[in-house]
């Protein structure tokens, strides 16, 4: 904390050293009753570097935004898969909920396929089933993802009660033909596109593994 809060003020020092000599400079010019040529020159440079100075600071701003806060999930950690999975499966959704959890800023992880409730990982929900509300009926009709950045600003928050109730961000990733991954994550607007990538990428392999046991248990 300490490290952040030295960092803050040495953004914070070019406004104000920019705003000192702004300051100083006026009180030089309206104190000074006859104002010659080189001490005008000097203050045009003075307001120039001044100027400069402040700008550097807004511009920083814009650059390196004040990153969101994040807040504790509200649950119990767990890990809970459903009892009639394969070894295989149970293994392959282990693995791809580990990777997810410790690489990426995802809390919270569903895996929900074929009107099942696969896995549940990372901090709990106070609900165990899953109902296909709006937002998870588009992605499994439309299969593509959907990413809320700010939970609290959309009204259809209330079919998440399988999440933490004070989960932040959400990503709907499409797992296969007939799932969905759910990922939530302890801060708004906190998944990069590298996150995207990742939740995608790993979102595709579960959903090619369980479509095609799906599809040799039709065959068989």
């Amino acid at each position: 904390m300490a490290k952040a809060d030295e960092n803050q003020w040495l953004r914070q020092l070019p406004l104000v050293v920019g705003s000192i000599g702004g300051i100083l400079l006026l009180l030089n010019r309206l104190l000074t009753p006859v104002v010659t040529d080189s001490q005008a020159r000097a203050d045009v440079v003075g307001v120039f570097l001044s100027a400069i100075l402040i700008l550097t600071t807004l511009l920083w701003r814009q650059i390196q935004p004040v990153p969101p806060e994040a807040v504790i999930l509200e649950g119990e950690e767990g890990f809970e898969l459903a009892d009639d999975l394969s070894d295989d499966v149970a293994t392959e959704l282990a693995w791809a909920s580990h990777l997810l959890l410790t690489n990426t800023v995802t809390r919270s992880l569903v895996a929900y396929y074929d009107g099942q409730v696969l896995m549940r990982r990372g901090i709990l929900g106070p609900s165990k089933a899953v109902e296909v509300g709006a937002i998870l009926k588009r992605v499994l009709t439309q299969k593509k993802p959907v990413y809320l950045v700010s939970l609290k600003l959309y009204p259809g928050k209330l079919e998440f009660n399988y999440l933490p109730e004070n989960t932040q961000g959400i990503i709907c990733q499409p797992m296969g033909d007939k799932g969905v991954l759910i990922l939530g994550a302890n801060a708004p607007r906190s998944y990069t596109k590298q996150d995207e990538t990742w939740v995608e990428g790993v979102a595709d392999k579960l959903g090619a593994s369980l479509d095609a046991l799906a599809a040799n248990q039709v065959t068989t």
